[in-house]
């Protein structure tokens, strides 16, 4: 009886020391899985740690293209210019202000102010000389006063400068002495450029060839609004079924560099707008100018088919001042358009840059200009002035980095070259 017990002890005691191996066992097992969850819970937590500053890192990245988009969008506005191909947006775009040519620090602290083109700055309607204010129903054109040199070659020789002026932003430049022809002063002139909406200054001088009745009556169609919005081109704000004259597209093309004006003039004179553009190409090889300039489109959107240099740009402002009607346009401030049912008070336009530069000290009276803006190009501009002395000179830039520089590129061109 005494052995059996002792067996039944050891027994009991086997299963015990069994019974506490399982359960130790099993609180390993429990033990480990509840390593594993933490460990888990923790690789969780670090990828999730690891996609939201991914997130925060795309976010950035967005934040950034928008604002230089932002930027190069209204830049393009400012200067009037056809805005085309915003995928290049992420090029840089300088906004730093710039330094006033005349060391005036109160306009400096103004250079970079947003400026609407359609509306002009309220602060020069104080100011603004009715003799330069147009409405439709006193615009008339007046003989040019001089003579230029004859064609449209003119002449680079050993007289010609560069354009060495450090305060001359734009990579390319041009002056012309329309009395003899020659290139006073240049800088990469024969350089083949996108020219922006500089093409609409031959956009009206083609048309004012074309056009018998300035009071003719254009209406603006679907198909126009559809285009510029698609492209995202600069109105004069025409709507859809608005019937206006003439007249009003040949200032609305120009001063706030209106695409829907410039397609309204296209379809009037020719049809279309493929038709059209065949006479601007016509009007270049007429001038002489087609080994290097072509034309795709009559508002400037970006495209390889449509480029020229500054020089040739230069002789097609020089075609279009001699042009009665078309300097008359391109030479007026502001312009009020003909009332409408859809604006019963007309639709007021300034050229910016003819309200901006006539304040600043160029040596002269600039007469006529049209800017212009492409990613591709830049801030461009061409301007018709005539010096203090009573000389005449045509000046095209290109690739200025803001539509103001444009303005002190020219004063600081005429300053330099004229006086």
């Amino acid at each position: 009886m005494q052995e059996q017990a002792e067996r039944d002890e050891r027994r009991t005691g086997a299963e015990f020391r069994e019974h506490q191996l399982r359960r130790n066992e099993k609180n390993m097992q429990r033990r480990s899985g509840r390593h594993r969850q933490t460990a888990l819970r923790k690789r969780r937590r670090r990828e999730r740690r690891i996609r939201e500053i991914r997130r925060a890192l795309l976010l950035t990245v967005l934040l950034i293209l928008f604002v230089v988009l932002s930027v190069n969008w209204i830049s393009g506005m400012i200067s009037g210019g056809a805005k085309e191909d915003t995928s290049a947006a992420t090029a840089a775009v300088s906004t730093q202000a710039e330094t006033e040519l005349s060391g005036a620090a109160a306009e400096a602290s103004t250079e970079d102010e947003e400026v609407n083109p359609d509306a002009g700055d309220p602060s020069d309607d104080a100011k603004e000389n009715p003799a330069e204010s147009v409405s439709g129903e006193n615009a008339s054109a007046h003989a040019l006063n001089t003579t230029f040199f004859s064609g449209y070659k003119p002449v680079k020789d050993g007289s010609t400068k560069a354009i060495t002026n450090p305060e001359v932003d734009s990579h390319y430049g041009i002056l012309v002495d329309l009395e003899n022809g020659n290139v006073v002063a240049q800088r990469a002139s024969d350089e083949v450029i996108s020219p922006a909406s500089m093409t609409k200054i031959l956009t009206v001088l083609v048309a004012a060839e074309q056009i018998k009745n300035l009071d003719d009556q254009v209406t603006i169609t679907q198909e126009i609004t559809d285009y510029i919005y698609q492209n995202d081109c600069s109105a004069v704000g025409f709507a859809v079924g608005e019937t206006v004259p003439v007249r009003d597209l040949l200032y609305g093309t120009i001063l706030p560099s209106g695409a829907d004006a410039a397609l309204g003039l296209a379809n009037y004179v020719a049809g279309s707008q493929e038709a059209f553009v065949a006479l601007m190409n016509q009007k270049v090889q007429e001038l002489g100018l087609s080994d290097t300039a072509h034309f795709a489109n009559v508002i400037g959107i970006y495209d390889e088919q449509n480029h020229c240099t500054v020089t040739d740009m230069a002789m097609i402002l020089k075609a279009a001042v001699e042009n009665d009607l078309a300097r008359e346009v391109l030479s007026a401030h502001t312009y009020t358009t003909a009332k409408t049912e859809q604006h019963p008070e007309g639709i007021k336009i300034s050229n910016w840059f003819l309200r901006r530069i006539e304040d600043k000290d160029s040596g002269g009276t600039v007469q006529c200009a049209k800017t212009g803006y492409v990613v591709q190009s830049g801030n461009c501009a061409a301007s018709y002035m005539e010096s203090a002395s009573g000389k005449h000179y045509i000046c095209v830039t290109g690739t200025a980095h803001s539509a103001w520089r444009c303005i002190y590129d020219h004063v600081a061109i005429y300053k330099d070259f004229t006086a």
